[in-house]
């Protein structure tokens, strides 16, 4: 895709905000984020970070997580929060993780947010089993959509009227981008760069990062690594098992 024209710049999203909960993969965040940082420096952008409160959030795995070292975790801080959120979002990132463990209803605000937030968007992206906040939202209702392979049976569980798709590093249905596990969010974020401001812009910061990108959607080994064919939902429906 070549360089947006001027008529396009003006439609282009300049709001971007990352969705943080407790115990969020931080590759989930930082892999597409750092790209995005990159890319500001080309465009105008403002970022936001929008988590439960304003305190710090941890990586920390939820106790329902076993883990051996309980408290080797990483925090970032939100500018806003999800009662107080920025106006006019046009991008939201929303990131998996361990905390996605935590029973739904500690999860509730940011699955409010996301439904919410979704009617004023221009692009929703989700990485890896962050889909699942999608899903109970309802927005990926009827959709086309992918999430992570190694969380593939409890990730696509949670949206039994999804049309998920089990070999693909990342699907696009409308203004709705969802990737693959974690590093793919990376691909993900390459490809979303490419489609709204041109191929040209999207690989100069790539080859900045020297990061070798995969740039075939359907792409996905680990499909075939996790043993991968169908969708929760629609193994019941067939009487297959898991």
């Amino acid at each position: 895709m070549s360089t947006p024209t001027a008529a396009q710049a003006s439609d282009l999203p300049v709001n971007i905000g990352f969705v943080v909960y407790p115990g969020f993969q931080a590759l989930d965040v930082f892999g597409p984020l750092d790209p995005l940082n990159m890319l500001s420096m080309e465009v105008p952008l403002k970022l936001s970070i929008i988590g439960p409160t304003l305190e710090p959030v941890s990586t920390k795995a939820p106790p329902v997580v076993p883990t051996v070292s309980p408290d080797f975790a990483q925090s970032i801080v939100p500018t806003h929060t999800f009662a107080s959120p920025p106006k006019d979002l046009d991008v939201l990132i929303v990131p998996g993780g361990a905390g996605l463990m935590y029973p739904v209803e500690l999860q509730q605000a940011q699955i409010d947010f996301v439904k919410e937030q979704y009617p004023k968007l221009k692009y929703l992206i989700s990485v890896c089993a962050g889909a699942s906040l999608l899903a109970r939202a309802g927005v990926l209702d009827g959709k086309r959509a992918t999430t992570t392979k190694a969380g593939w049976a409890w990730t696509t569980s949670t949206g039994p009227n999804v049309n998920w798709v089990p070999k693909a590093r990342w699907v696009v249905d409308g203004n709705i981008w969802t990737t693959s596990g974690v590093v793919a969010g990376i691909d993900g974020i390459f490809a979303w760069i490419s489609h709204v401001y041109g191929e040209d812009l999207s690989l100069k910061i790539a080859n900045t990062f020297e990061f070798e990108r995969h740039t075939d959607a359907s792409y996905d080994p680990f499909a075939d690594v996790w043993n991968v064919s169908t969708s929760v939902a629609a193994q019941a429906s067939t009487g297959q098992s898991a």
